[in-house]
């Protein structure tokens, strides 16, 4: 959406990432550091999280935001289980019209989960909840992806 452009442009952003993915110490401090890049950088991100699939669940890793209370998730269950099934980003425009939604927030409007894959299969997943409706578009699916491609090589 033109009205939530970020404070530097993809192409930056995506460097950064690359930057500190490189130089992090420890893969706990690289995704960290690549979610509060993504909610510094993005007004509309206003949750942003990284699930880690650990056996049949996805745990969830470093986030912004408030508090969760889904910090496990089967992989059938909610948005992320979709998305864990299908191996597709999937954009959820009103989180109220869709049953698979888990809610964590009464603020949360509208959800994108972008899986990252290893060797073809999903094992971890970007999850990012915004407080306005039809938040997410196209361009937001396009770069987080490339973001999942690079946190790909954490694990």
């Amino acid at each position: 959406m033109d009205n939530f452009m970020p404070d530097v442009d993809d192409e930056q952003l995506l460097s950064l990432i690359d930057n500190f993915i490189q130089t992090a110490s420890s893969r706990r401090s690289a995704l960290e550091g690549v979610i509060g890049l993504l909610s510094s950088n993005y007004k509309h991100f206003n949750w942003a999280g990284i699930y880690i699939l650990e056996g049949e669940v996805l745990k969830l890793g470093p986030f912004k935001g408030m508090p969760s209370p889904h910090t496990t998730i089967p992989t059938d269950k909610g948005i992320c289980g979709a998305s864990f099934k299908e191996k597709t980003t999937i954009i959820v425009p009103d989180v109220k019209s869709d049953s698979r939604y888990l809610a964590c927030s009464t603020l949360a409007k509208s959800e994108i989960v972008v899986p990252i894959f290893k060797n073809g299969e999903v094992v971890a997943e970007l999850d990012i909840d915004s407080n306005y409706p039809t938040a997410f578009d196209e361009r937001d699916k396009k770069v987080l992806e490339r973001v999942a491609l690079r946190l790909s090589k954490l694990f």
